[in-house]
């Protein structure tokens, strides 16, 4: 398989830096699991918000990957930092609206009818996070650039190190102690704040003072906006934001949807919830990986190369979806006593972990086929599949089978249905995708969209 060896190594150190970043929702799932129901639940809803805007607008920077690894390519490295420092206005348009979001989510919270006693400490764990977005956006983009330039070894090392500091901050502020008092949900938010900030920092130092960066002139004056630039980039980074919020709503949202089961639902949910999150990590180092890889490729203007990689990519993704789905499936019941002690939580989060299995082998395939069309700047087709399936028939499916039923059906009332309904619209997404990529790898050279 072409390409076999960069592609392996690049997703690994991708992979690791990953584990650790959603390591840090694990932690607050098994902390906030061992502090209370209640702060279980609150954290579920809570973070299927902060996620749902987060991912979005990471989704709009993140689409600047194939333009940097193409310039990479094609070594055009100056170009390189001017392009990162004009990302830079972008960036500050997209901590602004995120901000705004989360710092006002009650229209949210009463369409999705979550329940009052939850409110309170949802509204304020979401506060503490808005301050946080920033940098965690800022730091993304910095992540993003190591991507693209093949180097994301400096990046894992950061994310990999926070997570040292992350754990014990978490149990400290939830829990309390050595005078400070128990905070719970909103404790693991103060945690994630001070790690941000940290990672950040530690970021913008070795921007400043590591060699391999020079060659890239980041740290020239920036610039005033270039709006033709800026405009190109949103045409990107707004559609790649779009589908990814209509993804990853599609998976928050039935948190919402659920907490009005009751707090053991929302609970176990946020088991199911947390370990897709943790096995997407895979596919997803995949797909960062084959596409910087294509897009260098592009850039060099060896499209035939670029098309090898892509095949690596895939067949190395059905490998380790297949072998991810059917772990979790084995050891369903272990995993859910893992992370909660209580015997219905654990009953119910086991159920859903046999949907998450086959979740996500069809979540995997379209992850990767997702990003390698954004090498081919194909955004809108992915967008409007993403709408269409996964919050018409996946979310909006598994609420009418759960809450209003549906041709004769009784309504179920249970989550099971949210995640089965989820798994049935991406198979069909990835169905989808699969033959968008296909269409793009045969297409002419002289028909792609330049860089």
């Amino acid at each position: 398989m072409f390409d076999l060896k960069n592609i392996f190594r690049h997703a690994a150190t991708v992979l690791v830096g990953q584990l650790a970043v959603m390591a840090f929702g694990v932690v607050d799932t098994v902390v906030s699991g061992r502090h209370s129901e209640t702060a279980l639940a609150a954290l579920s809803v809570g973070s299927a918000i902060y996620i749902s805007i987060y991912v979005g607008l990471m989704g709009v920077l993140q689409a600047l990957l194939p333009v940097w690894a193409e310039l990479h390519g094609a070594r055009r490295f100056p170009a390189v930092g001017h392009s990162v420092r004009q990302a830079l206005y972008l960036w500050g348009f997209c901590s602004v609206i995120g901000m705004a979001a989360l710092l006002f989510p009650q229209p949210l919270m009463d369409w999705t009818q979550v329940p009052v006693t939850m409110q309170g400490e949802v509204r304020t764990y979401l506060a503490v996070l808005a301050v946080a977005l920033p940098p965690n956006l800022l730091f993304r983009m910095y992540g993003t650039l190591n991507q693209s330039l093949g180097k994301p070894v400096l990046v894992t090392w950061l994310q990999a190190g926070s997570l040292l500091v992350k754990v014990p901050l978490s149990i400290w502020f939830a829990f309390g102690g050595f005078g400070l008092e128990a905070h719970g949900a909103v404790g693991c938010a103060w945690a994630t704040l001070i790690v941000s900030g940290a990672m950040l920092a530690l970021a913008v130092w070795m921007l400043a003072t590591q060699d391999i960066y020079r060659p890239y002139r980041i740290w020239l004056p920036i610039e005033a906006p270039d709006w033709t630039t800026i405009r190109a980039y949103a045409r990107l980074g707004i559609p790649g934001g779009l589908a990814i919020l209509v993804e990853v709503t599609s998976f928050t949202l039935m948190a919402l949807f659920i907490a009005r089961l009751g707090t053991v639902a929302a609970a176990s949910h946020q088991i199911a919830a947390s370990m897709a999150a943790v096995l997407y990590m895979l596919p997803l180092s995949l797909a960062i990986a084959t596409s910087s890889r294509a897009s260098y490729w592009l850039g060099a203007e060896q499209p035939a190369r670029a098309r090898a990689a892509i095949l690596t990519g895939l067949a190395l993704t059905l490998l380790a979806a297949a072998s991810q789905s059917g772990l979790i499936w084995l050891g369903r019941d272990w995993v859910a006593g893992f992370y909660a002690a209580q015997p219905a939580v654990v009953s119910l989060g086991s159920s859903l972990l046999a949907w998450v299995a086959l979740y996500h082998f069809f979540d995997a395939i379209q992850a990767v086929c997702v990003f390698v069309l954004r090498c081919y700047r194909v955004t809108v087709a992915p967008l409007l599949i993403y709408c269409v399936l996964l919050w018409g028939v996946g979310l909006g499916g598994g609420y009418l089978l759960a809450y209003e039923g549906l041709s004769g059906l009784e309504a179920t009332r249970t989550p099971n249905t949210f995640w089965a309904a989820g798994a049935g619209a991406l198979a069909l997404t990835a169905g989808f995708f699969l033959l968008l990529t296909w269409r793009e790898l045969r297409r002419p050279v002289s028909a792609r969209q330049p860089a």
